[in-house]
């Protein structure tokens, strides 16, 4: 409870008080709904590219093992390492209730394989071409795995804020006021009963 004097200036303040923490609880529990639908759509996009995850990479390795074999490992690995890293990864961010969370694509995501076509063989061409899907799967499943962990810490964030206000804040400002009033209004009894002894005082000596 409050330890401000019982006055009417505190008590207009606190009932103001108390109207901005349950409005604030309200907008907190919104915020915290909102970015549980959202986490929640995310998770599912999470499970459903996994789902996709182990099969890709299956399939790149498989088709990176035929091309070992009919070019040669080395040759190979020469080919890859003559390779250029790739900037091709755009790194936007959208909002969710103030949270930003990444929103992050390829830019180019199957340009030219930059390597010679008379030394190579189809089966190449076709490891690029899975790796690149590897890659394309890698990239997202990194940035909505980001974005469940930032949704995740601002959930419970706001969830530990709601808490305090509906537990703490909320019932020592309901107790204060509740205190308050009482005070007040037997204040004011005691002062009407006071001026009723003198009013009839008053008569008697009147009369």
């Amino acid at each position: 409870m409050s330890t401000a004097a019982p006055t009417k200036s505190n008590l207009m303040a606190m009932k103001k008080s108390l109207g901005l923490a349950r409005l604030g609880y309200d907008l907190l529990d919104r915020k915290r709904n909102i970015m549980m639908r959202e986490m929640m759509k995310l998770i599912d996009d999470v499970n459903e590219i996994q789902g996709q995850i182990e099969t890709t990479f299956a399939e790149a390795y498989e088709s990176l093992q035929k091309a070992n074999m009919t070019l040669g490992q080395n040759d190979v690995f020469r080919i890859a390492m003559s390779r250029d890293e790739t900037d091709d990864v755009l790194i936007r961010y959208r909002s969710v209730m103030g949270i930003e969370i990444p929103d992050v694509k390829l830019t180019d995501e199957l340009r030219m394989p930059g390597y010679g076509f008379t030394s190579t063989n189809p089966l190449l061409d076709e490891t690029y071409i899975r790796f690149v899907k590897v890659k394309r799967l890698a990239v997202k499943v990194a940035a909505v795995e980001n974005s469940v962990y930032r949704l995740a810490r601002a959930i419970k964030q706001s969830q530990k804020r709601a808490n305090a206000l509906k537990n703490i804040v909320i019932p020592n400002l309901e107790e204060s006021i509740h205190y308050i009033t009482g005070y007040l209004e037997e204040k004011e009894r005691d002062e009407f009963t006071t001026l009723k002894v003198v009013k009839e005082q008053k008569n008697k000596k009147a009369n």
